[in-house]
């Protein structure tokens, strides 16, 4: 059991405190605000404690002399780096991370080092998730392993893609030389363990995982191939939005940016050299004709407000942009967008996400969660040998796994192992496994423990 102390209990707080204490762990949560608390105390079995979250008598109280874990993600950064430091400074926890959103703050990582082990950054996260979903048309999740060199893609099958209406066991047929794997699949929100004899239908999400190289032959397999277009439209050119239009530009990207404050968008548009940076509302219709929105690749709804996001979609849509995504934070909006726009994006389940990998247990590498967090994949290096491991030293085919577990990948020697029932796993694998059920979580975290007396 894992002792962890959670600063803070927004939207990632409390999410992160929910998913955790299902998992074995001892969690406190620390607030000033006690209604909050007591809501979430009656909820959840975790103990709370009211009080400023980087008072050192409050961190006592919360249990930070013997905590494994301080995860600092209250809505101010100089609240967390300042509990961080305490942490460090008067208790010697040995993990420490912080929330920061402030880009004065991200741009000097060395003031940091010793008393932060890992930075969470929300702007910088959904950049990223949102560039590589651009990259490829179609996918409606992107998640990175083994550092990037490999990646897991989620996309809706239809019909046009070469094996929709055919088994599994016809990939290899269909790409002789790509090494990827189909690691789950969704059929009317059901999971489907997949065998050699699955036949991938029209509409399933499919869930594969395959080189970065490998990624656009595995999509032709699922959908009809996608242009990939140069053209994107943001609305609102808050922290997130400003911060795409940055690393958009810089990558060849034809951009342009709506701002309905105008002191924004002045200030915006002095720190972006090739993005066209706009003063309105993004839901107006005439603004959007003018800018030929029908010409547009993709188009990104990133206000804070979620209606506002919404609407600005849904017409961009019916405008003409072959794309639209939108920033939900409300979590009961998700499911209902979903089913109108073509991606919704959550800053909190991003963040959730990005937080898992530095709080699970064993040598976790990677850890994302998926399907609105219902499902989990999850990156862990396999140690020992055949009497010490539970994987080390064993066939494919006789791993015994958890319910809803499936493997993934395995990377070795930083190249992808082609998996079948007589592959066997090394010693420093990186294994690669997806959980449908993230209940089976610590099921999972078990297989990678090592045991003197596992024989």
């Amino acid at each position: 059991m894992k002792k962890i102390i959670i600063l803070g209990s927004g939207q990632v707080g409390t999410s992160v405190a929910e998913i955790l204490s299902k998992e074995e762990n001892d969690i406190t949560v620390v607030d000033h605000n006690p209604a909050i608390l007591g809501d979430l105390h009656n909820r959840i079995d975790v103990r709370t404690v009211v009080g400023d979250a980087a008072s050192p008598d409050v961190l006592r109280q919360a249990g930070a002399e013997d905590a494994e874990l301080v995860l600092a993600v209250t809505d101010s950064d100089e609240v967390n780096i300042v509990a961080c430091q305490v942490s460090t400074q008067l208790f010697n926890t040995p993990t420490r991370i912080a929330r920061i959103r402030s880009a004065s703050y991200l741009s000097h990582p060395e003031l940091f080092e010793r008393d932060i082990d890992h930075i969470i950054s929300p702007e910088q996260i959904l950049t990223q998730q949102i560039t590589k979903l651009i990259e490829y048309p179609g996918a409606l999740q992107v998640l990175d392993f083994a550092g990037g060199r490999i990646r897991l893609v989620g996309i809706r099958a239809y019909y046009g893609g070469a094996l929709v209406g055919h088994a599994i066991k016809e990939l290899k047929r269909h790409l002789p030389r790509v090494t990827s794997r189909i690691a789950a699949i969704y059929r009317r929100d059901r999971a489907i363990t997949p065998t050699g004899k699955t036949v991938i239908e029209a509409d399933d999400e499919v869930f594969f995982i395959a080189t970065r190289e490998d990624i656009g032959l595995m999509m032709q397999e699922l959908r009809k191939t996608e242009s990939v277009g140069r053209d994107v439209f943001i609305a609102g050119a808050g922290n997130i939005g400003y911060t795409l239009a940055s690393a958009l530009e810089q990558t060849g990207y034809q951009v342009k940016l709506v701002e309905r404050n105008l002191e924004r968008a002045k200030w915006v548009s002095e720190r972006l050299d090739n993005t066209i940076v706009l003063h309105g509302d993004a839901a107006d219709e005439a603004l959007l004709r003018q800018e030929n929105i029908d010409a547009m690749q993709l188009f990104c709804a990133l206000t804070n407000e979620d209606e506002a996001n919404i609407l600005a979609a849904l017409l961009a849509k019916r405008l003409g942009a072959k794309r639209v995504m939108s920033l939900i934070n409300k979590t009961m909006y998700i499911e209902l967008v979903e089913s109108m726009l073509d991606i919704a994006i959550s800053p909190r389940l991003s963040t959730v996400s990005e937080l898992l990998s530095h709080v699970r247990r064993g040598d976790v590498v990677a850890a994302h969660s998926l399907r609105r967090g219902v499902a989990e994949a999850i990156e862990a290096v396999a140690h020992g040998d055949r009497k010490t491991s539970k994987l080390v030293g064993r066939r494919v085919g006789d791993l015994s796994l958890p319910e809803g577990a499936a493997l993934g990948a395995v990377m070795r020697n930083e190249r992808m192992v082609e998996i079948d029932d007589e592959a066997v796993i090394e010693d420093g694998d990186h294994v690669i496994m997806f959980m449908v059920d993230k209940a089976r979580i610590p099921d999972v975290e078990r297989l990678f423990e090592v045991s003197a007396t596992f024989f």
